[in-house]
């Protein structure tokens, strides 16, 4: 393995006594890896991080681990798992927040009465973001002019239709939460992006002001991007600069 290894501290070491080892593969421009950085970071959970370049082919040590070649992914020990290889996203957080409970943040499901419907909920949530609004984000990034307009508009209404309903009990966080949820673990990288993107210029700011229009939405997105465990691996000048270039060399290699 050639890549660099560091290790990261989130305030706790043990998960009932036993230490756990978990290894990150992560690539910090990435948003869907930045899900288990705001799970890690959120749980207090200590990790050692290697990072994988998305800017080449992945090495053939890293294609063993993840035969995918995306990330993230996790290698997890605890003295009874022993080097188990997690991937994907939303599994990854979502087994991060099992292994290491926590009621506010992922109640477990026999936890109380209502643990299974606020389960229900917060995936309904993520599963919404993904399936509704995260799909024009691309979209935008690659248009221009009228085009990149009207596929913000487009974002906008379907924050508004999809999302802001689900946000009226946001206090501040998901479902009444005064503290961050595994629903906005697996939507902070994006609503962060959608910022820094459109006050840069590659999304619109029209986008923006359409957002901002939107009351459960802002009070909810500004808690969302003030939050330490959203912020704290995510450089948004780098970001922008890595997603200008990225799109850059998109529609070059499409000319």
């Amino acid at each position: 393995m050639s890549a660099d290894t560091h290790h990261v501290s989130n305030g706790t070491d043990t998960n009932d006594g036993i230490a756990p080892k978990i290894t990150l593969y992560t690539n910090h421009g990435c948003p869907w890896a930045h899900r288990a950085h705001i799970t890690l970071r959120a749980l207090k959970i200590p990790y050692d991080e290697v990072i994988i370049p998305l800017d080449r082919p992945r090495e053939p040590w890293y294609l063993e681990i993840n035969p995918r070649g995306l990330v993230p992914s996790i290698k997890f020990s605890n003295g009874i798992l022993q080097d188990e290889i997690i991937t994907e996203s939303a599994i990854v957080s979502t087994f991060l927040a099992d292994m290491f409970p926590n009621s506010s943040f992922w109640p477990a499901t026999r936890e109380s009465p209502t643990s299974a419907l606020t389960r229900a909920r917060v995936a309904f949530f993520a599963d919404t973001w993904v399936g509704k609004v995260q799909t024009y984000m691309y979209q935008i990034l690659k248009a221009e002019g009228e085009e990149k307009e009207k596929a913000g508009a487009e974002l906008v209404e379907a924050v508004r239709k999809e999302i802001e309903p689900l946000l009226e009990d946001a206090g501040p966080f998901f479902g009444g939460s005064k503290t961050i949820t595994l629903a906005e673990a697996l939507t902070a990288p994006f609503v962060i992006r959608y910022q820094t993107f459109g006050e840069t210029g590659l999304m619109p700011k029209s986008m923006l002001k359409g957002l901002d229009a939107l009351p459960n939405y802002t009070k909810w997105s500004k808690a969302v991007r003030a939050e330490d465990s959203v912020t704290y691996v995510f450089d948004g000048p780098a970001t922008a600069e890595g997603m200008a270039g990225r799109i850059q060399k998109i529609k070059a290699e499409a000319k």
